[in-house]
């Protein structure tokens, strides 16, 4: 069983590093015994989103209620043929990640399939379940107890959220237009304007005002790791802002690979915000 679970940890380091060279960046930041914890998490993530983003097949609902059941199941068992899932349940079960995160990030997943008109209501229900949880999960690797989780906990959701709510506004176009999905609670991606982009921006800048007091606190075998996310996502952030809400509606914004390495280069020798 060890080879067959250190071979889990490898293919969802795999699907992870395969996805997003920024979060590999930042997980080579992490302590070295963190690092596979890290993957599983985001490597469940992945086949979950590859479900209801990627494949097109009229089964993607039964899929995704096989997976969360079959997931649920190797919780029990400590065992499950499906390497990602066997990786994460060997987390989840080290850690005591519960089915109180596991069961809203599939309710979020659920939403994805069928698009939906979002209110103020579902917008908050779907971040939580999509991104605050997937923090929630890396929060409980991250810290030594109950105690030190709790006091965290509240820094770790809004950091989650906001970088699902810049996710949304750097993948706009292929949200709407490929996928059919707007998000955001207020207007459509046909009145998608300057007010509106500037009103996403102020809730992202109050999350991130709070998330960061948090970053400052977390322990040192993860500080560095959250932090090069965190300059990450700001400086995704800043090209947004700089880029009018017409353009935002035909291209996807990046980081560039280099401002990536420099970012990295920067936290890693401890010259960065924190």
């Amino acid at each position: 069983m060890d080879i067959y679970t250190a071979a889990s940890y490898k293919a969802s380091k795999l699907i992870t590093n395969e996805y997003s060279t920024s979060f590999g960046l930042s997980i080579r930041l992490f302590e070295t015994s963190l690092r596979p914890h890290i993957y599983a998490i985001y490597g469940l993530v992945r086949i979950a989103d590859e479900i209801v983003d990627t494949y097109k097949g009229e089964d993607r609902l039964q899929l995704l209620d096989d997976l969360e059941a079959h997931l649920k199941s190797a919780l029990v068992s400590g065992y499950s043929p499906n390497p990602i899932v066997h990786a994460f349940v060997t987390t989840a079960r080290y850690y005591d990640i519960t089915d109180t995160l596991i069961a809203p990030f599939f309710t979020s997943m659920r939403m994805d399939i069928t698009p939906l008109k979002f209110d103020r209501k579902l917008y908050d229900t779907y971040i939580y379940g999509s991104a605050e949880v997937v923090g929630l999960m890396c929060l409980k690797v991250f810290t030594a107890d109950a105690n030190q989780y709790d006091k965290l906990q509240k820094g770790a959701c809004h950091l989650g959220a906001a970088y699902q709510k810049v996710n949304f506004l750097r993948d706009i176009a292929a949200d709407a237009e490929g996928l059919g999905r707007w998000y955001f609670p207020t207007g459509s991606f046909e009145t998608f304007d300057e007010k509106t982009k500037a009103t996403v921006i102020r809730d992202i800048e109050k999350d991130f005002a709070i998330a960061s007091k948090t970053i400052a606190q977390l322990p040192a075998s993860s500080r560095k790791a959250v932090e090069l996310s965190y300059q990450y996502y700001s400086q995704l952030l800043k090209q947004i802002k700089l880029t009018p809400a017409a353009s935002l509606k035909k291209k996807r914004i990046r980081v560039s690979d280099l401002q990536k390495t420099a970012l990295f280069l920067q936290t890693s020798l401890g010259r960065s915000r924190a």
